[in-house]
């Protein structure tokens, strides 16, 4: 059966300083502007109206995150499935006009989703000029929660997303929707809400090295990386932009192709340095500003 959840949808972010963060988002990642207006950019790798949207505010934070169904029906199913899990809805209309449907809600531990009909996408124009590096498409975030248990939870029920895999004490869980790659959320414990990472993909590995020569032009660097996950065997680098936010660049993950047989992976060693590879294959360490990162989510009424 298909799952609700089909794939992320969108990253919506509020920001204080939202002109630097177009000018990292443009000249450096390689997105082009869609839409500018009523105090929000729109951006995109590809030919979709928005996947990264950011929201002019006075505080750096993020807003919601947008997950992607293919019909008006499964949002409509999700809607449904929302008061059952223990979350609230907070808007019954699409907060973007290139969806046709969508449902955001949110959840007692302060993070706030939408599920959406899929964004418009002009399929046969997916690449436009930019001084960026260009990648394909967003592909996957992971949120902070204080309880991760319980978000993973709401997530399973309202949206039917599946786990590809966990560490043994819950502090960091992955989960796939219909689209069958290995994760589009990672929910990792932490003291708050909030968004860990958002990320891009990259289709080819010398797009690395493009992207640390532009950081170094802009007097930037990698947080950590290039390497290889191990969870969802993708290539990555992490950068942080002008607001605080981390953004990923990844390759294209493994995918659960036989979903009636699949079984998550349960990563039992969890102490360091022992467990180095656990995370990079290649045996780079995640520094503490990746392992500590913190882009808090909004105040929710």
């Amino acid at each position: 059966m298909a799952q609700i959840v089909h794939a992320v949808g969108h990253v919506k972010l509020n920001t204080s300083c939202i002109a630097d963060v177009v000018r990292d988002s443009t000249e450096i990642l390689g997105l082009r502007v869609t839409h500018e207006g009523q105090g929000q950019v729109w951006l995109s790798s590809n030919g979709r109206k928005a996947e990264l949207v950011l929201v002019e505010a006075t505080e750096n934070s993020t807003h919601t995150i947008g997950l992607e169904a293919l019909t008006a029906a499964d949002v409509e199913a999700a809607a449904a499935r929302v008061e059952g899990a223990g979350c609230r809805i907070t808007a019954r209309e699409p907060s973007l006009d290139c969806m046709d449907a969508g449902v955001t809600f949110a959840t007692p531990e302060g993070l706030q989703f939408e599920i959406h009909t899929p964004i418009r996408n002009d399929i046969h124009n997916p690449r436009q000029a930019t001084p960026g590096v260009a990648p394909r498409r967003l592909d996957h975030m992971n949120l902070l929660s204080p309880d991760p248990q319980a978000t993973v939870r709401q997530l399973k029920a309202i949206g039917d997303l599946g786990m590809s895999e966990k560490m043994v004490n819950d502090s960091l869980t992955w989960l796939y929707g219909g689209n069958r790659q290995h994760h589009i959320l990672g929910i990792v414990k932490s003291h708050a809400a909030g968004l860990h990472h958002y990320s891009f993909e990259f289709p080819e590995f010398n797009m690395y090295c493009r992207l640390g020569d532009l950081l170094d032009d802009y007097d930037r660097q990698f947080i950590w990386g290039p390497g290889r996950h191990r969870p969802g065997d993708n290539t990555y680098a992490y950068y942080l932009d002008s607001s605080g936010a981390m953004v990923e660049c990844a390759g294209p993950m493994s995918t659960v192709a036989d979903d009636a047989h699949f079984e998550a992976n349960i990563i039992t060693n969890l102490e360091r340095p022992g467990n180095v590879r656990v995370m990079n294959v290649w045996g780079t360490p995640a520094p503490l500003e990746w392992r500590e990162h913190f882009f808090p989510f909004m105040a929710l009424a």
